[in-house]
């Protein structure tokens, strides 16, 4: 797939063959599960074992967990308990993955706090790991004309989908409603002084702010500048030498529990998990 655009054809084949973790970051709608695809793809091409952990494909272990079921979500949102419990995991997940050999490739929305333990700096066995040179942090940074064709390809889908995994992506209103949640982020930041709700997508804008959170792994942009022929694949076909990293009950359990003695207070997790792109004295 990645062949129609050489440049990223070349950079994808090189993290494919040289990397020992790769979390590819970012935004719904801006390429993420297209890009998890080829690398993985790309990586078995080049006789690697691939192992993969995807924020919507473990969620749904904590949130039917016996923990995880006081926290159910509500209108298509996840419960900030469960984003915490997740990233918990994650990390512990990660320390335990990366001995193999094979090739971990994680997605990481970031944004709302989906994962985003896995950027900041704790004393664990899972920092050496994450901080080091080959732990590729990816930014999908989608041109405004590849965004649009990404959120009419994700409307097409909710009537038509050509997966089971696509009935829950988010929906192109969800995609425009992060995109807005983003901006208020990138203003807090003082990325930019625009006040108003209704600025469409700038692709420079959600770089600075996706490499602004990454500021202290290593990371690198995925320019999305040419539209792929998708129409007939869905990016969540994914090879079946590939394999899901997801917990079973208990561990899923224990995660929840554990973000529980973390924050015992509602109130003081909601501020910390809206406020996920500050680094200290975040949920970790």
């Amino acid at each position: 797939m990645s062949r129609h655009d050489p440049a990223l054809h070349r950079q994808l084949t090189d993290l494919a063959r040289s990397a020992r973790i790769v979390v590819v970051t970012g935004l719904p709608g801006t390429g993420k599960s297209l890009i998890v695809r080829e690398i993985a793809h790309l990586a078995l091409v080049a006789r690697r074992g691939v192992r993969l952990l995807r924020w919507d494909v473990v969620r749904p272990a904590f949130e039917t967990s016996p923990a995880g079921r006081r926290y159910p979500v509500v209108d298509g949102v996840t419960h900030p308990m469960i984003r915490v419990a997740v990233g918990g995991w994650a990390r512990r997940a990660v320390a335990r993955e990366a001995r193999a050999a094979a090739l971990l490739v994680a997605e990481a929305p970031l944004v709302g706090g989906r994962l985003v333990e896995l950027v900041r700096c704790i004393d664990d066995p899972a920092e050496p790991l994450l901080a080091a040179p080959s732990c590729r942090f990816l930014v999908p940074v989608p041109s405004p004309a590849v965004r649009a064709f990404l959120e009419a390809e994700r409307q097409r889908r909710t009537t038509a989908p050509q997966h089971v995994r696509e009935r829950d992506d988010a929906p192109p209103q969800v995609l425009r409603d992060l995109w807005r949640e983003l901006l208020g982020v990138s203003r807090a930041m003082g990325l930019t002084t625009s006040r108003s709700a209704d600025v469409p997508y700038d692709g420079d804008v959600y770089r600075r702010v996706y490499e602004t959170v990454l500021r202290h792994r290593h990371r690198d942009v995925v320019a999305l500048d040419t539209v792929l022929p998708t129409a007939t694949m869905s990016v969540h076909d994914i090879a079946p030498d590939c394999t899901d990293i997801v917990p079973n009950v208990d561990d899923a359990d224990a995660a929840v529990r554990d973000a529980e003695r973390r924050f015992p207070d509602l109130e003081v997790l909601t501020r910390a998990v809206d406020r996920w792109w500050e680094g200290a004295g975040e949920p970790s």
